[in-house]
């Protein structure tokens, strides 16, 4: 198998690491830069030194892809899932947790995790890495800042992860052409219409930041989803809905519009699940609607818009969707992703550089313990009083059809441009922007300064005193910038 330098270059990194006393290791390299194929690599070189190796997944979707993937690249496997388990003395394993949780995992040399990010919020991952706490465990994914990863388990012993490699970042894949850019189309500012100011800490007049965190914290869509996606892409593309409910009526929607529409869940069996690809895949449906089947694992290069019809304050959500568009197919020069969330205002684009760190979790556990207490609910069928959090009724069974909360409001969606850094005259436009809200909002002239060396690390030296219109890019960015201060501070549940 030939790797990618920045493929080699990683691997080199993780042996390094685990010769010098590392057991657990994160592997990150954005969606698309081929982390199935570092894995076999891994894995084809600890086979050689005669060691076991078990290659984990968290879904059975993702166990039956990484068969055929580590078939199609010649390395004989078994399997651990349920009814499926076969050769299960194979020096490769491949393994449903699921299955390891209730039969328990052979003894191994070497555990590779699959969309490691999972590892954190789930007991099952944590229970078999404190059994097997001397076996050297690699986890991979492309969003490896979920909160907790880095977090020690007082309870179950060591952290989960104690360090981390990147293989390459988003956009240095993008500058390689190994993954695509993206067009993004977005309300072009919150309406934060009703968001007070006043004085902060610097004498200076700015938003409210519990009010502004909660402007922005609205499941609310801009735009007809349909209506816009006639406009602007008419090319095969996923669409993300809040729900199953949500995801149906927007496939109705683009039906009813005469566009070919499917949609995909959990509850389709696997050959009505590989029927609705194969249709997707061949091009006789355009557009393919999910809820979040599809946000994990699956490749579907020739996808090329996707529709995030789903406001989410999660980036590591976030970056798992946006990443299903951005591989490079024949003819396909950028991906374009269409916003009707407002979800780019407060996150970012996909394609920026992420935080590439281990999370301790600390300031998320702190928030959910905040959360209120869920009470009871009366199941509509049988009136048997269901606890907290339960969905499906223990007495009868019964499973009401999630109903989505999404309100769409008129609007229009704007062509969101990320900051350009490089050039004089971008960055004059940039401080001009800045001295135009400066004015506007009554600031001190140095608040324009200090914007200006946040975003850029350097004063505006040598630049004009011209005011100028800020660009919604700007104006975007700021915001973002508002929020994050809001978090950080605490600005109330909204903010956490």
């Amino acid at each position: 198998m030939e790797l990618r330098p920045y493929q080699s270059a990683a691997l080199d990194a993780l042996r390094l690491s685990l010769a010098g006393g590392k057991r657990r290791l994160m592997l990150y390299s954005p969606t698309g830069s081929g982390k199935t194929e570092m894995a076999l690599a891994m894995i084809q070189a600890a086979v050689r030194k005669g060691k076991r190796v078990a290659f984990i997944a968290n879904r059975k979707q993702l166990v039956a892809q990484a068969s055929v993937r580590f078939y199609g690249s010649g390395v004989d496997h078994g399997i651990l899932q349920g009814e499926n388990t076969r050769n299960v003395n194979s020096p490769v394993l491949i393994v449903s947790i699921d299955t390891a949780h209730k039969r328990g995992l052979p003894d191994v040399d070497l555990i590779v995790i699959d969309e490691a990010h999972a590892v954190a919020g789930s007991r099952k991952y944590r229970e078999l890495l404190f059994k097997r706490n001397l076996v050297p465990v690699v986890g991979l994914s492309a969003t490896p800042f979920a909160a907790g990863l880095g977090k020690h388990y007082d309870e179950l012993g060591g952290p989960l992860f104690e360090g981390l490699i990147a293989a390459a970042t988003i956009r240095d894949l993008i500058a390689d052409e190994f993954l695509v850019d993206v067009e993004v189309w977005a309300p072009a500012d919150p309406d934060l219409t009703g968001v007070s100011t006043r004085r902060d800490a610097f004498g200076e007049l700015d938003y409210a930041e519990n009010e502004l965190a909660e402007a922005v914290d609205k499941p609310q869509l801009v735009g007809d989803i349909a209506a816009h996606w006639k406009r602007l892409a008419g090319k095969q593309t996923v669409v993300f809905a809040a729900n199953i409910a949500h995801s149906k009526h927007i496939a109705e929607a683009f039906n009813a519009a005469g566009v070919a529409a499917e949609h995909i869940d959990y509850r389709h069996d696997d050959e009505e699940r590989k029927a609705i690809l194969d249709r997707f895949n061949a091009g006789q449906t355009t557009v393919l609607c999910n809820a979040s089947l599809l946000a994990e694992g699956w490749d579907a290069p020739r996808t090329a818009c996707m529709i995030l019809a789903r406001p989410t304050k999660s980036l590591t959500r976030f970056i798992q969707m946006a990443g299903r568009v951005l591989r490079p197919f024949p003819g396909k020069e950028k991906a374009l992703l269409l916003d009707h969330s407002g979800t780019v205002a407060r996150l970012g684009f996909p394609t920026d550089d992420l935080p590439l760190e281990l999370d301790d979790g600390e300031r998320k556990a702190t928030a959910a313990r905040k959360k209120r207490e869920r009470l009871p609910a009366v199941c509509p069928a049988c009136a048997f009083v269901k606890p907290a959090g339960v969905h499906a009724c223990p007495a009868c069974g019964f499973a009401p059809e999630r109903q989505s909360d999404i309100v769409t409001a008129d609007g229009e969606l704007t062509k969101i441009e990320r900051l350009r850094r490089p050039d004089r005259h971008n960055k004059q436009l940039v401080y001009s922007g800045l001295l135009h809200i400066a004015a506007k909002r009554e600031y001190r002239r140095g608040w324009a300064a200090n914007q200006y060396r946040a975003l850029f690390g350097v004063w505006p030296r040598g630049l004009a005193d011209i005011v100028s219109e800020p660009s919604p890019e700007l104006r975007s960015w700021l915001t973002s910038r508002a929020i994050a201060y809001a978090k950080r501070s605490g600005g109330g549940e909204h903010a956490a």
